[in-house]
């Protein structure tokens, strides 16, 4: 059985169980095995891919960055990347503005006060958090890190811009420093972190359909078939929202910029949707699609590593759409009418927002209650739908990691391989 089909095996096996066994939570037996035998096995697999994201993300900017700089392709290459990033993201907030407004799924919604008061645990390590976040100068200010060190023991909490900037500027005075196509020791020395890194990774897929079997189980036993049914309109205008953003802004992206069949384009990375789904979590995901950007889709090493690596964390369409939908959905079901000029800051916020949205799972909601605090919108209106978040989640970091792969695809239409066979690894 290929791979892609054991994974989609097993979340299908482990949502469909998770549901089933739902009702017998009460039952220690079974909750002993979810929360003692099946929780650790999924959490193994992640922290197998965690642990390596860091010295990944690093060595495959700095090569991409030196790459990139020796055969003067940098500054093309990231500007390109910033304009289709902010450009995707765009469409993504103005699509869901559009299907809220057409479709209202806040109107007549009648609010659940049980529903807050259960999420006031989460509600409020949500409102720290927000809380917590710096102005906007001080922001850019600690984009250039003190101690690249600390960036990166923080670097899966929220703080992964820092090191990825360190890594910029430590990939393009490398780039400075050697001659081009010059190879030193600290070249080799990244390109054999970046080796390591992947080899890990296929340590962990051997363990990937247990492991996205046992995470899916988690879930739906914990929550089981009827966490959506109040929020159905809601969840089925997000997901119809993404799905919009991924069969129809993305499909014209790869036809008419990257020069690709989009259906072969998919098809060739259902493996990596389905890891994202399953995580929800586009650094646990980053390793698999860079692995897909360079064997399956032959895209540039040098491209894909820089453009996917930043866009784990950069380039967050699906957050950003998620974001918008849900600000506005709140808006409704309190019934505050947000004029034109507030759903415009709400659209650029959450552009903003998208862009610096940890790739980890749930690290979207902070800045969510940001965006409702701005616009006058009760913060513990986030309970609401805090039950259909994991799910939601889910989507969205599968059209984040998308996003990545048809920026890169785009970005690399028309650029001409600048390495050696060698630093390709």
């Amino acid at each position: 059985m290929k791979q892609h089909h054991k994974l989609l095996l097993a979340l299908v096996a482990g949502g469909a169980l998770g549901i089933i066994f739902h009702r017998f939570q009460d039952v220690q037996a079974i909750s002993f095995i979810n929360s003692q035998i099946l929780n650790p096995v999924g959490q193994i697999f992640l922290r197998m891919i965690f642990m390596i994201v860091v010295p990944m993300v690093f060595s495959a900017l700095v090569l991409g960055v030196l790459q990139l700089g020796q055969g003067h392709l940098l500054a093309n290459v990231a500007r390109k990347t910033l304009m289709y990033t902010v450009f995707a993201s765009t469409i993504s907030v103005f699509i869901a503005i559009g299907l809220v407004n057409i479709l209202k799924p806040g109107i007549g919604f009648q609010i659940n006060k049980e529903a807050i008061e259960q999420q006031s645990g989460s509600l409020s390590d949500i409102q720290k958090n927000s809380a917590d976040t710096k102005p906007f100068s001080q922001i850019i200010v600690e984009l250039i890190p003190k101690n690249p060190i600390e960036s990166a023991t923080k670097a899966l909490s929220g703080e992964m811009l820092p090191l990825m900037v360190f890594a910029l500027f430590f990939g393009f005075a490398l780039s400075l420093v050697l001659r081009k196509n010059q190879e030193g020791p600290l070249v080799l020395f990244f390109e054999q972190v970046f080796a390591v890194c992947m080899k890990i990774v296929d340590f962990a897929m051997t363990l990937a359909p247990l492991g996205v079997f046992a995470i899916v189980f988690n879930t739906a036993f914990k929550h089981g078939e009827g966490f959506l049914s109040s929020l159905l309109f809601y969840v089925l205008v997000v997901v119809a929202g993404l799905l919009i953003q991924q069969f129809v802004v993305y499909t014209a992206l790869l036809k008419y910029a990257a020069g690709k069949n989009p259906i072969e384009f998919f098809k060739k990375c259902r493996e990596v949707y389905l890891y994202a789904f399953s995580t929800a979590s586009s650094n646990a995901t980053l390793p698999k699609a860079l692995e897909t950007a360079e064997k399956e889709l032959k895209l540039p090493p040098e491209i894909s590593r820089f453009v996917l690596t930043v866009g784990s964390t950069a380039n967050q369409n699906g957050t950003a759409l998620f974001e918008g939908v849900t600000v506005l959905f709140l808006a409704q079901v309190y019934g505050i009418d947000l004029t034109f000029s507030q759903q415009v800051m709400v659209a650029f916020m959450s552009i903003l927002a998208g862009i610096g949205t940890a790739g980890v799972p749930g690290g979207s909601l902070p800045l969510i209650m940001i965006l409702l605090q701005q616009v006058g919108i009760p913060p513990e209106g986030l309970g609401l739908i805090l039950g259909a978040d994991r799910f939601l989640d889910m989507c969205r970091t599968t059209l984040n990691v998308s996003g990545d792969l048809v920026i890169t695809a785009v970005v690399s239409k028309g650029s001409e391989p600048v390495t050696s066979s060698k630093t390709k690894g």
